[in-house]
């Protein structure tokens, strides 16, 4: 199967006036669509400025991006990116924060708003598309975000630590409910995490990057025997503490 994303030998460096900071070196990896991929590091490794050069905030220093073979701002356009906090506007409805994306890209189509109106009814929002945003619990905040970002059609999401703004009991839930929405919209992911359980419950395959330069120390494959696999299944499941330890061991022998 061809690579939905591909990165060659990317390398990207800040420059300040204090001098050059050396960010990530030479990533190299392929992501194949409807794969799940999970990236895990020490504070400061480049993991979200890993993001920001697929999404193209930032261009590579050295290396190449391609997303379905394009060159990359061909393809930029089939990228939703959604970040720590869900930035929905109070002085919006929830509905009108959906289809906000589509409304400043002026793609507001009968089919688009339709399946708009689908995916609030499938995802347990339709009830709400009237209320305010400071009147959902977080775990709506997060579907509401995520449903803004799909409304776009991405072919790629780019999940920066979205879950991180929750108390433990919502995450855990968040989690479970954002894997069943990307995997039943059939989309392709990367997940940037400090939390490994919440890595590891939810990929396919993990990246662990070492410290900064980040660099690929290892590629971590996974899976589960098992049917109907959930983030929270996935955590009962006796594989899982093996992937747990093998990938603690390897941050913390990270060089």
């Amino acid at each position: 199967m061809n690579p939905l994303l591909k990165l060659s030998h990317v390398s990207f460096s800040y420059h300040e006036a204090e001098g050059e900071t050396p960010a990530l070196s030479d990533i190299s990896f392929d992501l194949e669509p409807g794969k799940f991929l999970a990236v895990v590091g020490p504070s400061g490794c480049g993991k979200s400025t890993l993001l920001s050069l697929i999404c193209g905030l930032l261009t590579p220093e050295e290396g190449t991006i391609s997303l379905f073979g394009l060159p990359f701002q061909e393809a930029r356009a089939h990228i939703g990116y959604m970040l720590q906090r869900d930035h929905l506007f109070e002085w919006r409805t929830v509905y009108s924060n959906v289809v906000l994306g589509l409304e400043i890209q002026k793609k507001m189509t009968p089919d688009r708003l339709q399946k708009v109106d689908a995916m609030l009814d499938t995802y347990g929002l339709s009830d709400f598309r009237n209320a305010r945003p400071s009147q959902l619990s977080g775990g709506m905040r997060q579907r509401a975000a995520l449903i803004r970002t799909l409304a776009l059609e991405p072919d790629l999401l780019l999940l920066d630590e979205p879950f991180s703004a929750l108390d433990y009991q919502t995450r855990l839930s968040v989690c479970d409910d954002i894997y069943e929405i990307i995997k039943r919209e059939d989309k392709t992911a990367i997940l940037v995490t400090h939390d490994l359980s919440e890595a590891i419950s939810v990929a396919d395959q993990i990246l662990v990057l070492s410290r900064r330069p980040g660099r690929i120390q290892r590629e971590v494959p996974i899976h589960f025997e098992m049917e109907k696999r959930t983030p929270m299944r996935a955590r009962s499941a006796p594989e899982f503490q093996e992937y747990f330890n093998l990938i603690w061991k390897e941050l913390n022998t990270n060089g």
